[in-house]
């Protein structure tokens, strides 16, 4: 099943590279044909769309591989570093837009054949606005990180591309042409906010951010349930690595019960925690009565 979903993240971030490329040419004729700064502010980004959705593949593939003597509980982080390396080089092109729009408010000049330009744009929008929702969608069913990101990244693209495009026809249409570069300037801005809140997500993926408090409840009901026969369950910890989450915990059990008692209880408890989570990595560590922690608690 795994290898299922690793292939399936494979070929979406391949896509991705595809898809990257067709919108970047595509842009970068609508600037080549307006000379608009704020479309060459959009055309920036989409080459980091190439380079961002390239390191995704190579991530998504190498998080596949299966665990070795070296890393024993897999490759999945990798997906990690593609997105931080994605949210890095969203800073770097807002910054390369932040000097273009510079140079362009101090001898702004007008937009040519804006009408052909801004037609050539919205088809790059559109085509990155329907593989965001794919990789949105997809991303979310497969957990993966990396393709999360990369949806995330082209939303914001498709958002300042809408605001790009209506700028431009105002400024043709007005004749105002400071706007332009205060158009690329916003753009630069709103890419800014993008990258910083991207990177602030994977480092928290590498930093071994525990599950979600609302996931860490439906986790605690499902042991409470399932743990019937044992005295508690106490030290359940929880932390994400890719698709992946990693569970552990300490389970007390009377000091009568048996070797095969105590292994069915944890197999019960493992197959719920499974269902409900089906990337669950799950280690739990049985211990005797002397180490409950509590009394009169059956299961924490």
């Amino acid at each position: 099943m795994r290898e299922g979903v690793s292939n399936r993240a494979t070929a979406l971030a391949a896509g991705s590279v595809v898809v990257a490329v067709v919108v970047l040419a595509l842009k970068a004729a609508a600037w080549w044909l307006t000379g608009s700064v704020a479309l060459l502010a959009d055309a920036l980004e989409s080459v980091v769309n190439v380079a961002a959705a390239a390191a995704a593949l190579i991530a998504v593939r190498y998080s596949a591989l299966p665990a070795d003597a070296n890393h024993p509980y897999g490759h999945a982080k990798a997906e990690y570093f593609s997105a931080v390396l994605e949210g890095a080089l969203i800073i770097v092109a807002a910054l390369l837009i932040l000097n273009e729009a510079w140079g362009a408010f101090l001898a702004p000049r007008a937009p040519e054949q804006a009408a052909v330009g801004l037609a050539v744009s919205a088809v790059a929008s559109a085509a990155n606005a329907a593989w965001a929702m794919l990789l949105t969608r997809r991303g979310r069913a497969l957990k993966s990180p990396a393709l999360l990101a990369d949806a995330r990244h082209l939303w914001s693209d498709v958002v300042t591309s809408v605001g790009v495009i209506l700028g431009v026809a105002l400024v043709t249409l007005t004749g105002i042409l400071w706007l332009d570069p205060l158009l690329a300037a916003l753009t630069a801005a709103n890419i800014l906010f993008s990258g910083f809140r991207l990177l602030r997500e994977s480092v928290g993926g590498l930093m071994d951010e525990a599950v979600p408090p609302a996931t860490m409840e439906r986790i605690r009901r499902i042991v409470a349930k399932e743990a019937a026969g044992a005295i508690e369950a106490h030290d359940l910890r929880s932390r994400h690595a890719g698709r992946f989450t990693f569970l552990e915990f300490h389970l007390v059990v009377p000091g009568a019960m048996s070797v095969r008692e105590a292994h069915d209880i944890c197999d019960r408890i493992e197959a719920a925690l499974k269902a409900e989570l089906e990337t669950a990595i799950i280690t739990i560590h049985v211990e005797p009565e002397a180490k409950a922690k509590h009394e009169g608690v059956p299961v924490l």
